[in-house]
């Protein structure tokens, strides 16, 4: 995919996410941007960058369905937002937590925004998805089911956060809206499980394809 005007995203919009974060479920959508630089192939490899060895293991999967904006639109009525979408495809929101949670002032932006830290498959048109709210998504980290979930348990459904992100803001031709991870990441783990040299992550969505890619640290014996 080439790099879209625009990467937002949307934290926490699983109940069961939230839970496992230790943060109680939003009353309004959580939004973030990452940097569209940090996009990735379906197949291209996640590397940790030297950044992510200051404070310790860190770099964490996030399985995501993702929707496309296929025409400029602002202040979108929530029954017409559907119409604004041109495809989907599955997202990896890769994370540093401590850049996320210490690392920027409070700022999300830093710790999901390093390169490599988006991996996209390819699109799949709006028409051959007939209900976002109904797919089921999985991720596994080196064959082992980390993340189940189905869109339909998102607090704010796709047509939601497109009306709500479009009140007195245009969304240009070919943004992407990373809409929410479900339970399971390695920072919820006990012990945390975070991304290492060697790791493959997998993310399947049900009529939408598969992302997998391989995890590299040119750091790791530094």
């Amino acid at each position: 995919m080439s790099r879209p005007p625009a990467l937002f995203c949307i934290g926490r919009n699983y109940a069961a996410h939230a839970a496992e974060m230790q943060s109680p479920p939003p009353e309004r959508p959580v939004v973030f941007m990452k940097n569209p630089a940090s996009i990735i192939g379906p197949h291209d490899d996640i590397t940790i960058p030297a950044i992510c060895h200051e404070h310790g293991p860190q770099v964490d999967y996030e399985g995501e369905l993702a929707a496309i904006i296929g025409r400029d639109c602002r202040d979108v009525d929530e029954a017409d937002a559907l119409d604004c979408v041109s495809g989907y495809c599955v997202a990896n929101d890769v994370t540093a937590r401590w850049w996320q949670k210490e690392g920027s002032g409070g700022q999300w932006i830093r710790g999901k925004s390093f390169d490599t830290f988006c991996p996209l498959s390819a699109a799949v048109p709006a028409s051959s998805v007939p209900n976002p709210q109904a797919l089921t998504l999985e991720t596994r980290l080196g064959g082992t089911l980390r993340q189940q979930g189905n869109t339909a348990d998102m607090i704010f459904p796709v047509a939601t956060l497109i009306a709500e992100l479009s009140r007195g803001m245009t969304l240009l031709n070919g943004s992407v809206i990373l809409t929410g991870t479900p339970p399971g990441v390695g920072a919820g783990r006990t012990p945390p499980c975070f991304l290492r040299d060697g790791d493959v992550v997998e993310i399947v969505i049900e009529g939408v394809g598969m992302l997998r890619n391989p995890v590299r640290d040119p750091y790791a014996s530094t």
